[in-house]
């Protein structure tokens, strides 16, 4: 199955560098709605099956721009949902670094085993994510599929499709609207694109 991860566009809180997790439910700025249309615009030739969404509106919102180069209708499943970041939630950047920079540094060493306060762990977040995944699989591996989600979410479920350990995920980063491909075979998974804003 050829695996195609897209995170959605830009939201006003990217912008203003402020904790988006699963309990921010935001449209896509300005910007992210260009980008949403870039991005569709540059996956408008792949022949794609079926798209799967978060169901949150950033991610909804990317999906549809997609599916509409497609004919085809958006499926939204909960599992996709970033991370629950709890306390973290809506904080700036800064505030979090300076507040909670002794638990941010344990959580990174970590590699995001430790539950966020108030939230969820990494370990939590792949166990769900990787749910939708093998649902695809199971459908059929001899197709392309699209996906729309988010940073943490788009990270683990790479590092799970990889066998990579979780503790990876402080080696990656994901802009808005990065396109990553994996080619998952029965003799294992590939990454033939990583975080592709080129379009």
């Amino acid at each position: 199955m050829k695996l195609i991860l897209v995170r959605h566009g830009e939201t006003l809180m990217n912008r203003e560098r402020r904790v988006q997790g699963g309990s921010s439910d935001v449209e896509l700025s300005d910007e992210g709605v260009k980008q949403a249309r870039k991005v569709a615009s540059f996956l408008k030739n792949e022949d794609i099956a079926a798209i799967v969404s978060s169901p949150l509106k950033r991610a909804r919102a990317t999906a549809n721009a997609i599916a509409s180069r497609h004919h085809l209708s958006v499926e939204i499943d909960n599992g996709l949902k970033e991370v629950e970041v709890g306390e973290f939630e809506g904080m700036s950047i800064s505030t979090l670094n300076t507040t909670f920079s002794q638990f941010l540094v344990q959580w990174w060493k970590g590699g995001g085993t430790q539950r966020l306060p108030g939230g969820e762990s990494l370990v939590e977040l792949q166990q769900r994510a990787w749910v939708p995944v093998e649902h695809l699989l199971a459908e059929g591996r001899n197709r392309t599929v699209l996906v729309v989600s988010h940073y943490f979410v788009i990270l683990v479920i790479i590092l799970k499709a990889l066998d990579l350990p979780l503790d990876y995920f402080t080696k990656f980063r994901l802009d808005p609207s990065g396109v990553n491909i994996l080619e998952i075979e029965d003799y294992g998974t590939r990454l033939v694109v990583f975080n592709d804003t080129s379009y």
